[in-house]
């Protein structure tokens, strides 16, 4: 069997010629955009339901190396979830992002209140602005 031959003749009793590279290429472009097409459908799936999440900012308190905030954040979604929220101090005028804190694992219609160290905005305590995204 010759090396530019892809089938041998008992394979290919007609003579066919070989795939186009543009025919292979474009074979696995397809599979590649079906398979993110798939991510971005389970994806909504499982996010689906979950949030918007108010909250509010309960107690600050400082410690040895910054503050223990304590934070309320509701799910009025559909479905259990989690969300991160965005602590911001409003009298900064330098852009500094804040700091971003994990809830728990909250239960649709559900409100939680749980207690974060944050050691971003130093120990003194201030007014501080909350933002909890859903995801």
């Amino acid at each position: 069997m010759a090396l530019d031959v892809g089938l041998c003749e008992r394979c290919n009793p007609l003579g066919l010629k070989d795939a186009a590279a543009s025919q292979v290429h474009g074979t696995v472009v397809i599979a590649v955009i079906l398979a993110v097409i798939g991510l971005a459908f389970l994806g909504h799936l499982a996010l689906a339901g979950v949030g918007p999440f108010p909250a509010s900012i309960v107690a600050t308190v400082p410690n040895a190396t910054g503050l223990d905030i304590t934070l309320t954040v509701t799910n009025k979604g559909s479905a259990a979830g989690q969300t991160t929220c965005r602590l911001t101090d409003p009298a900064d005028r330098n852009g500094k992002q804040g700091a971003f804190v994990l809830s728990p694992q909250i239960d649709p219609g559900q409100t939680v209140t749980f207690t974060k160290p944050v050691t971003d905005f130093g120990t003194v305590v201030r007014p501080l602005d909350i933002a909890c995204n859903a995801p």
